[in-house]
């Protein structure tokens, strides 16, 4: 098998496995398996079952930001396209949260708060990149400050709702509550100038 076709193997092997398993119940072992390689073939690849993660969430959420910035939406003014898109940059967050890292590896693994912290970092200058380019962004400085600290709070927001909800109920409150309750402000704040 060439690198390529060796590492795409060894990501779709743990991804499944993380989704039917969880993140913590999977080994390297089982990854290997799967995969159909040698668990020293991992090592060459990926330094850690954490990188192996990474590399998964980090195709993923480009790819979803990417779709999301290249949606049509119908005309509408730049609040309530602002509001739109950090709701869906939103739920793609917790979407990570839920779908690929799980709760388990949040709350009970120790490197967890680094990692998701790091995972942040990436995902808001992702954002902050793609968010740019969109036409009718306005190029003024300030403005580009303004949608930063705009995608920082929401984004952190949003983590934060992995280590504070206990239920998918939960989660869905908190989302409302932000929708409705702070967003509007953190939108409105971002294009006054």
């Amino acid at each position: 098998m060439e690198a390529d076709k060796i590492k795409e193997s060894i990501k779709r092997a743990a991804q499944d496995l993380f989704r039917k398993f969880g993140y913590h119940k999977t080994s390297v072992n089982e990854i290997a398996k799967k995969a159909k390689i040698a668990k020293a073939t991992i090592y060459k690849y990926f330094e850690s079952k954490e990188a192996i993660l990474h590399a998964l969430l980090m195709e993923y959420i480009k790819l979803s930001v990417d779709d999301l910035i290249n949606q049509n939406t119908p005309e509408m003014d730049e609040e309530a396209h602002l509001n739109i898109l950090i709701m869906k940059t939103c739920r793609l967050s917790y979407t990570v949260c839920n779908e690929f890292i799980g709760w388990d590896f949040i709350r009970e693994s120790a490197n967890s708060q680094a990692f998701l912290k790091n995972l942040s970092n990436e995902l808001e200058e992702m954002l902050v990149n793609a968010f740019s380019q969109l036409s009718g962004i306005r190029k003024h400085e300030t403005y580009q400050q303004r949608l930063r600290f705009l995608i920082k709070c929401s984004k952190d927001i949003v983590f934060s709702f992995a280590f504070t909800s206990v239920s998918d109920s939960d989660v869905r409150k908190n989302f409302v509550s932000f929708q409705k309750e702070i967003l509007p402000y953190l939108v409105k704040a971002a294009i006054t100038i």
